[in-house]
Order: C-alpha cells, then structure tokens, then sequence
C-alpha cells in the first residue's frame, strides 16, 4: 500500500525541521560564534550596566553603575552614576574624561586610548583577531563564554572573558596585571537602537581644567 504526500505538506514539514536545526544550532553555538555574531550585527548599542572591582588582596569591593551608549567605530557615552559621576566620551578621534566634581577634563586620541582594551571590542574599528586571541571557554552560569587575549604585551590586562546569551552581550570579566578582576554586567541592553549624533560630541565646561592638548590645537 503506498501513500502519497502532498507537496505543500511536505515543503511545511521540510521548513518545521529545517527551524528547529536553526534553533538548535544557535542554541549551541559557542562564546566565540556568539561574539563575533554579536560585534558584526550590534553596529550600536545602549543600555545599562553594573562594575564591581576586586582587588587581589581581598579588600572591600569597589562597585559602580551608570549607562552607556555606542556607535562602532569609536564613538561612545560611558557615563557612572554611582559612587560618583563621570563621563568618558568618544566621538571617533577623541576621548574626552570628564569629573564633574573636579570639574577637570582629560583629553587623548582615541587610538592610543583604546588599544588592545576590552573596550576595543565594542567600540573598536579594527577585527577582532588582529587585537586579540579569541578561544571559547565552556558554558557557566548560563552564559556561553568567550576568552580573549590581548596580542600587545602592553595592553593593561591579562587575560578577558566575555559572556554572551541567545547571541546577546551579558558579562565582562577583565583581569589586569596587578591580579585585579573588573566584572561588568550589561542590564537592558539594546542592539541598533536610534542614537543622536550629539551623544557622541563633548565640550569642555566653562572653566574646566583641562588635560591633553585640545583636537586643533598647535
């Protein structure tokens, strides 16, 4: 006995199974494919996040919040909150660090500032792979996890992991060289929203100090 199937039945279960392996293949796709998804498709971002600092010698936790927002390549609001206000912002040359509270502004270019940073790889301009070596390291707390090294010696830290979940940004782990750890947990996150070109402007407020040489200046 021989059963027929009509086509268009057969073309709905074809395309059933053919999202379910989609689903499942995102599913498990590691830290690394995550993250390069995440850089190429996530031109610019917003959202909040959460820093906690440790020191290696088991003193108190530094912790801080605020928001941030940015636009690859290099052009980025980083802005704390708590303890106290600060504002970093790049605008593709520049980056601009200001303290409210000292009402003093530093002033350097944003190449030099960036570098091989963990920064580089939200903000940057250049691939992944020319700054860093990129290797997955395993699923933890419900995250598939990303380790980067930085290629220059000099680049500040040790060693960084990253933590990405249904291909989103979630965590930020740095080591540095002093044996210090910064974890930085990204909350309300949004990819490709719309952004005002003046987030990424800064002026130095009246009677400001400031440090670094102003872009133009001779």
């Amino acid at each position: 006995m021989q059963f027929r199937t009509r086509p268009a039945a057969l073309l709905r279960g074809a395309a059933g199974v053919a999202l379910a392996l989609a689903a499942l293949g995102a599913a498990a796709a590691g830290g690394v494919q995550q993250l390069r998804d995440f850089v190429a498709g996530a031109r610019s971002a917003e959202g909040e996040f959460e820093q906690v600092v440790t020191a290696q010698s088991g003193r108190r936790p530094q912790e801080a919040s605020g928001s941030f927002a940015y636009a690859r390549p290099g052009r980025f609001h980083w802005e704390y909150d708590r303890p106290y206000r600060q504002v970093l912002v790049g605008d593709g040359k520049t980056l601009w660090s200001w303290d409210p509270d000292l009402n003093q502004v530093t002033v350097r270019a944003i190449g030099e500032a960036l570098g091989a940073t963990p920064a580089a790889i939200l903000f940057g301009s250049g691939a992944l792979d020319d700054s860093f070596e990129l290797a997955d390291a395993g699923e933890q707390d419900g995250l598939a996890w990303a380790e980067a090294r930085p290629r220059q010696t000099e680049s500040g830290f040790e060693s960084l992991r990253i933590g990405l979940a249904d291909g989103q940004l979630r965590r930020m782990e740095m080591r540095d060289h002093f044996g210090q750890t910064t974890v930085i947990r990204f909350t309300r996150l949004r990819a490709n929203p719309a952004l005002a070109e003046d987030r990424f402007r800064f002026e130095p407020p009246a009677g400001a100090d400031v440090i670094g040489e102003l872009p133009g200046a001779r």
